[in-house]
C-alpha cells in the first residue's frame, strides 16, 4: 500500500476533524452567513467514518471480556452497575468539567447530574434551532452497540483487561453518537434548502413523508461501500515486501457496512425527523 496513503489515514485518526461548528465560527467571524451547506456536513461525516472504523479496530484488539458488562463483577461501594457503566459515568463527569458537553456535537450517555464545566465558556455559533438541545438518543446507541454490534466484531474470550476494554468501548460509543447526532445538522441544511417541501409534513407531523424526503438510496449505498472499503484498507495485516494478507482484516468490512446500513443511517434519520418535528416550534 502507498505509504503516503497510510500516513494520511493515520492523520485522520489522530487529529480532530474540523467540525461544522468550526467552519461556521470562521464564517461568523468574517461577518457572513453561517455558511452551513450540505457538502460541508457531508465532508465532516466522511471524516468521521475514519474515526469510527479505527475505533472499532482498536476495540477488536481485545476479546469480548464479558465481566466488563456484568453488574455483579467487582461491585464498587456506592455504585450499582457494570464496569463499563462506571467507566463511562466517571469519564463523562471529568469531560464535563473540561467543557466537552458544551459543544453541541457532543451528547453524554449519562446526562443526569453531570458537573458543570470549570473552563471558560466558548460561544459556539447558533447553527441549529434551540430545540436541538432536547434531542439525545444515546440510549438507543448504547443498546445497539452492546446488544447488537459488539458480538459481531470481537472474538469470544476473557483476557482480564476490563478497564482497557471499557475505554475502547467508550471511544466507539462517542464516535457513533457524534455521527448519529449529526443528523440534526443534516436536517437543518436540508430544511433550509427545501423549506417549502418540508414545512407541510412538519406541520402535519407526517413522519413517513419526512422519511421519504430524507432518504436517498444511492447516497446510502455509496456510504456503505465506502466504509467497507475503509475497513479493508485500514484493517489489513501488512508485512514488508508484500501487499498484506488478502481477505484478512482486523474488523470484517461487511460488519462495518452493515453497521451503517442497519443502524447508523436509520438512527441518523430518527434524529433528523425528531429535529424537523421541532424545527417550526
Amino acid at each position: 500500500m502507498n505509504m503516503s496513503l497510510i500516513m494520511m489515514m493515520l492523520t485522520h485518526f489522530f487529529q480532530t476533524a474540523t467540525s461544522v461548528y468550526e467552519m461556521a465560527a470562521n464564517a461568523e467571524s468574517n461577518n457572513v452567513d453561517d455558511g452551513l451547506t450540505l457538502q460541508m456536513v457531508r465532508d465532516s461525516l466522511i471524516r468521521q467514518e475514519d474515526t469510527i472504523v479505527f475505533s472499532l479496530i482498536e476495540r477488536a484488539r481485545f476479546p469480548f471480556n464479558s465481566p466488563t458488562y456484568h453488574p455483579s463483577y467487582g461491585s464498587v461501594p456506592g455504585f450499582c452497575g457494570s464496569v463499563v457503566e462506571l467507566f463511562v459515568k466517571q469519564t463523562e463527569a471529568v469531560q464535563a468539567t473540561a467543557g466537552r458537553f458544551e459543544n453541541p456535537e457532543e451528547h453524554p450517555f449519562f446526562p443526569d447530574n453531570l458537573p458543570p464545566s470549570l473552563v471558560p465558556h466558548y460561544k459556539y455559533p447558533e447553527v441549529l434551532h434551540p430545540a436541538a438541545m432536547s434531542i439525545n438518543i444515546n440510549k438507543a446507541v448504547w443498546d445497539m452497540y452492546f446488544n447488537k454490534l459488539l458480538p459481531l466484531f470481537v472474538a469470544p474470550g476473557d483476557d482480564g483487561n476490563y478497564a482497557s476494554t471499557a475505554a475502547r468501548d467508550l471511544e466507539c460509543l462517542q464516535a457513533l453518537s457524534r455521527r448519529i447526532h449529526y443528523g440534526k445538522l443534516v436536517a437543518e441544511v436540508k430544511f433550509r434548502d427545501e423549506q417549502k417541501d418540508y414545512e407541510p409534513p412538519i406541520r402535519a407531523r407526517d413522519r413517513d413523508t419526512l422519511l421519504s424526503l430524507l432518504t436517498f438510496a444511492d447516497v446510502e449505498e455509496a456510504v456503505k461501500k465506502r466504509v467497507a472499503k475503509k475497513a479493508m484498507t485500514f484493517g489489513q495485516d501488512l508485512k514488508l515486501g508484500d501487499g498484506g494478507e488478502k481477505g484478512k482484516y482486523k474488523v470484517d468490512p461487511a460488519v462495518v457496512s452493515g453497521l451503517y446500513g442497519d443502524w447508523v443511517i436509520p438512527l441518523t434519520k430518527e434524529v433528523e425527523i425528531e429535529y424537523l418535528l421541532r424545527r417550526l416550534d
